[in-house]
């Protein structure tokens, strides 16, 4: 039987690069049937808000969403789109796992780490922002939970071991925040002793980030807070070209949102010159949630073999082909 998934296009470059997804993944004999639904910008002109009623039905019916980006209007008092989704539906874990393509302009070669990052907590939920009147003093509160603490950790933990992992390293600044990234490092502690088949270890975030980028290769598994979850995974985008490599996963229990992880590039939009990649890669981490992990293996290889051979690529991976060109290539892969 068919399954059907939430299919948001979004804004910008964000329609024309999941048009190439959704090709590749019918290519790829994934057989699902499609509901659109609108998010973003393009919801606000057509519906006046920036997620109706009707697109979180269908994304809490479907309980899969492959989502393209999405732009929050700067100021104006609108909530970012992203937070809004994480929240509404319990995505408590984003996975944003990064590996070098040869082919890129990436300056390291054999980079494979997953970064595990809280995704409702710390310091990106909006609690306590106040400012005073006279613009003199700005304050936000990070809360972070004992039960936040211990799924985020224990999601990283089954994880490492479902993907045979060897080593999870849990990222912290208990030193100086004792209380919050304190809470954090002390749980991941106590329920690393329940995977005692997987290595542990901790690290400060300051020396986590020097190390990426000196000895990227002594990672595997990183599983840490929001905002430095939101900082180590861009980094980490960076080591294997940027986040046009890069795709993301936000996941619940009931429900999981799978992206691309770059913005809507609008400067672009509807030129066919987006690279597609992210989106595609995330595709395939949906097709591996889902299970369907010779579809996965079979887009991954064609995807890699259209970079490493520079067929008809586009400008950002070295070429100076399109959109369609580029997924042209993958089709005939497949």
């Amino acid at each position: 039987m068919s399954r059907t998934i939430t299919v948001i296009p979004g804004d910008g470059i964000g329609p024309d690069i999941i048009e190439s997804a959704v090709k590749i993944m019918d290519k790829a004999g994934c057989d699902f049937i499609y509901e659109y639904a609108d998010a973003g910008l393009v919801a606000l002109e057509k519906h006046g808000e920036l997620l109706p009623a009707t697109t979180l039905d269908a994304i809490k019916r479907n309980g899969i969403t492959l989502k393209g980006p999405l732009t929050t209007p700067v100021g104006g008092g609108f909530t970012s789109i992203n937070v809004t989704l994480r929240k509404q539906f319990g995505l408590y874990a984003n996975v944003r796992p990064v590996n070098s393509f040869k082919g890129t302009k990436a300056r390291y070669e054999d980079i494979d780490i997953i970064t595990v990052r809280e995704n409702t907590e710390g310091m990106y939920s909006g609690l306590g922002q106040t400012t005073k009147e006279d613009g003199s003093e700005a304050e936000a509160m990070s809360r972070v939970t004992r039960t936040g603490c211990e799924r985020i950790v224990r999601f990283a933990f089954e994880l490492a071991r479902r993907e045979n992992r060897k080593k999870v390293t849990a990222v912290h600044k208990a030193n100086i925040l004792k209380t919050t990234s304190g809470m954090f490092l002390a749980v991941a502690r106590e329920v690393a002793k329940d995977y005692a088949d997987i290595q542990f270890e901790e690290m400060i975030v300051d020396a986590t980030c020097m190390k990426l980028v000196m000895t990227p290769e002594i990672f595997d598994v990183i599983v840490t807070t929001n905002l430095f979850g939101d900082i180590l995974s861009d980094l980490c985008a960076g080591l294997v070209g940027g986040l046009g490599m890069a795709p993301g996963a936000n996941i619940g229990p009931d429900c999981a949102i799978f992206e691309a992880v770059h913005g809507s590039a609008p400067d672009i939009a509807g030129q066919n010159l987006a690279n597609p990649s992210s989106v595609i890669l995330a595709s395939i981490q949906m097709l591996e949630h889902l299970g369907m992990h010779e579809q996965a293996k079979n887009i991954l290889a064609a995807l890699r073999d259209v970079i490493e051979s520079g067929d008809r690529t586009t400008r950002d991976l070295g070429g100076s082909h399109g959109t369609m060109d580029f997924t042209q290539a993958i089709l005939d892969r497949l």
